[in-house]
């Protein structure tokens, strides 16, 4: 009975810090891309490009930690 509680929290934390760290990594790099646009305006494309590619390999984690949570919601 403990084992399952135990298994509920850590679910419940994976699922929460996943989304939290999703969110400020996303923030980083949205924020150090308009950072650089604005120090350097003619590389709004490049720039603007790799933030397109940098976005989801941030989510990725996040993405993994939530498939972990509901493996382990299965084995309730």
């Amino acid at each position: 009975m403990i084992e399952i509680g135990l298994i509920g929290i850590g679910i419940g934390l994976a699922a929460g810090l996943a989304a939290i760290a999703g969110g400020i990594g996303v923030a980083i790099v949205v924020a150090n891309t308009l950072q650089g646009v604005t120090r350097q305006p003619e590389l709004r494309g490049p720039l603007q490009t790799v933030m397109f590619i940098g976005i989801p390999l941030v989510e990725a984690l996040p993405i993994f930690a939530i498939v972990i949570s509901f493996l382990l919601l299965g084995q309730m």
